[in-house]
């Protein structure tokens, strides 16, 4: 374990005056290790999440990328945003993977000629997916511009604003399969967590068998253990799913008669809200109307408290729009609505209790680091993916909002938690929820970037 100080809010390795434990040499390591992971995944104007596994440019990837960027070279933050934004859609849509050209097609599955986005209109001309991601984008902005404010960047986010507001529009006006408010996911891959047993009950309804993987070439199970990744079953329903939305041409009318999967999820509305708060923010710096995002914000807090929390559990669960029903597990999920500045004071102390619970194990000193799913349910594994191992993307959510409700003691906890992940076991892409051992791709860029953010503060 390392042990803690707070350091500097500079971009710089040394150590704070009032440090006392957290060594300036252990810093200035972890600092540069961080450092070596971005630099080394760098890609001419955009940073890949890793130089094996995913070689390509990922949209919540290059929000989190752009935060540690903001220590290092903030000229890189804008560079990562507005790369991935000039990829953005006609109707608005910021899409998950925007594919680099000068890679070959069948490095990644499923690859350009897989999604087909140059027979789309309203398609940019550089090939993408069809699928969106959280829209933490707005939020990391603010974030980034806040730690490190210059002309520069004040300029970025001129630019961005149309384009942050334009991606909120599409989910406000697109998505709202329900009616109530809230953007619906159309796939797993959109909530950012793929595997989640958050998805198992909605998946279980997609006709799917996994020998439909026989007619496809997965590559991440190439580069990291198949133990550790989604099974074949969860990747032919995926297919399926994708199938099926491309077939109508990626359109989301009339998605409630005919698209097999349609999930309200809590991490995603939530990233919705704190983005409305984060463009009422940037709004004020270059002379726009704040108003608007503020009230949308306290809209989206409203609706995601009446349709997603569930008093019985004391947490936020996804809801399954093809029943109707909030989807039993309990996830990391549950967690992040807590980044919501106006969520209310009993949601807020509900889920304080279920995250220090034995489920989460949320401390000041934390025993383990937070885990993906409730460690004490069933189908808990600690080595597959989001069904169980910690992320340090997720960890950092979770801190911002403890911050913003002002408990900074248990936010003292996840910050220590994810130094002491890294200095043990690397800069990887996720964590074993027990012990901290690496887990999937051993260089991974928004583990180096949201580290370089929790050492500055």
């Amino acid at each position: 374990m390392v042990n803690q100080t707070v350091p500097s809010a500079g971009p710089g390795p040394a150590a704070s005056a009032g440090a006392v434990s957290e060594t300036v040499a252990e810093r200035s390591r972890l600092w540069e290790l961080a450092r070596g992971v971005l630099d080394g995944n760098w890609e001419h104007d955009h940073t890949v999440p890793s130089r094996t596994l995913y070689p390509h440019q990922w949209s919540w990837d290059s929000a989190f990328i752009a935060i540690g960027w903001a220590h290092l070279r903030p000229d890189r933050t804008w560079s990562e945003l507005t790369s991935l934004f000039r990829a953005q859609w006609r109707d608005g849509r910021v899409p998950h993977i925007v594919f680099n050209p000068a890679v070959s097609g069948g490095a990644y599955f499923p690859g350009p000629g897989f999604w087909s986005s140059d027979t789309v209109e309203g398609a940019p001309p550089v090939a993408t997916s069809g699928l969106v991601q959280p829209p933490v984008h707005a939020l990391a902005a603010w974030h980034a511009y806040r730690r490190m404010p210059s002309e520069q960047g004040l300029a970025a986010l001129r630019r961005l604003y149309p384009h942050l507001v334009a991606q909120q529009r599409y989910l406000a006006n697109c998505r709202d399969v329900g009616g109530a408010g809230l953007a619906s996911i159309v796939h797993p891959w959109e909530s950012g967590l793929d595997n989640s047993p958050a998805w198992d009950a909605p998946m279980s309804a997609v006709p799917a068998e996994a020998a439909v993987m026989r007619a496809y070439r997965r590559r991440d199970t190439v580069h990291a253990d198949p133990a550790h990744r989604p099974t074949d079953l969860d990747y032919a329903r995926y297919v399926t799913i994708v199938t099926a939305y491309r077939a109508g041409g990626y359109r989301d009318d009339g998605l409630a008669g005919r698209h097999p999967f349609l999930v309200e999820c809590p991490l995603f509305n939530a990233a919705m809200g704190a983005s409305e708060v984060a463009l009422a923010g940037i709004a004020e710096v270059i002379g726009a109307d704040p108003g608007p995002h503020r009230e949308r914000a306290v809209r989206i807090t409203e609706a995601l408290v009446t349709r997603l929390y569930d008093p019985d559990t004391g947490t936020f669960h996804p809801r399954d729009l093809r029943t109707g029903r909030l989807t039993p597990a309990r996830t990391v999920l549950g967690l992040t609505p807590l980044i919501l500045p106006d969520l209310p004071a009993r949601q807020v102390q509900a889920v304080l209790a279920e995250a220090r619970s034995a489920r989460f194990g949320l401390a000041a000193r934390m025993d383990r680091p937070l885990p993906s799913h409730d460690r004490t349910a069933t189908d808990f594994e600690p080595l597959r993916y989001w069904r169980g191992p910690s992320w340090l993307n997720i960890t950092w959510l979770v801190r911002r909002g403890l911050l913003v409700h002002g408990h900074d003691r248990l936010a003292a906890g996840l910050r220590s938690s994810m130094i002491e992940l890294v200095a043990a076991a690397g800069c990887h892409e996720y964590f074993h929820p027990d012990t901290g051992a690496g887990l999937g791709s051993s260089a991974f860029s928004w583990t180096a970037a949201l580290l370089l953010d929790v050492l500055a503060d």
